[in-house]
């Protein structure tokens, strides 16, 4: 899969979902804790606001050697590294839901054009500086599609609306998550569970 084209796909659709969210679901639930506003900030942020800046920061090597291993660093990481991550997250979701305010849609494209304009000037193996650490282009930004994917599936059932994504870019999503299962040791339990053997354990994930 070229993972520039699922990018931009996952992008343009999640900028369609956000226009057409309707205006009196935006204080409703969202995701946990969350409310559909936090949860679209947190998608914006995560998905688009900050690759620009990410793309921009290049870096000498990467320490990180593929997009499973960044989702799989959050099960290494010392408890309270992880909980202020999380807390950081949350304060980010509320901050960036206030900003697009009630020019959410029209933020929304903006910010696809600039993510997907700094994509066009990096090349596959330039390095990166992400907030898991060093890494190739062409490993971090499946991480962002996964973002949309993932969360434009949340928000979409949260607001109830259609989501619908690119074939390419929901197959990304799932064969990555597929991946960091093997990551983190839980191979054997999404293969039963894909396969019909086993139903998953509760509130199970693989991120």
């Amino acid at each position: 899969m070229d993972y520039r084209r699922t990018f931009r796909a996952a992008a343009v659709s999640f900028a369609d979902l956000i226009s057409r969210l309707p205006a009196d679901r935006w204080d409703a639930p969202g995701l946990g804790d969350w409310n559909l506003r936090e949860l679209v900030g947190h998608t914006v942020s995560s998905g688009l606001r900050r690759v620009p800046d990410v793309l921009a920061a290049t870096a000498e090597k990467a320490d990180l050697d593929s997009p499973q291993a960044y989702w799989a660093l959050a099960r290494s990481v010392p408890p309270e590294v992880l909980a202020a991550a999380v807390a950081a997250n949350g304060a980010d979701a509320r901050e960036t839901g206030t900003w697009l305010g009630d020019e959410a849609a029209a933020r929304v494209s903006e910010l696809t054009g600039l993510a997907t304009a700094a994509l066009a000037a990096v090349r596959d193996d330039d390095v990166v500086t992400t907030p898991g650490g060093c890494m190739l282009v062409r490993d971090w930004l499946p991480t962002r599609t996964f973002e949309l994917v993932v969360h434009g599936t949340d928000i979409a059932g949260a607001a109830g609306v259609p989501f619908e994504v690119a074939p390419e870019a929901v197959a990304e999503a799932v064969t990555q998550a597929a991946q960091i299962a093997a990551a983190v040791g839980d191979a054997t339990t999404v293969l039963r569970a894909l396969t019909g053997r086993a139903p998953l354990p509760d509130h199970f994930s693989v991120v």
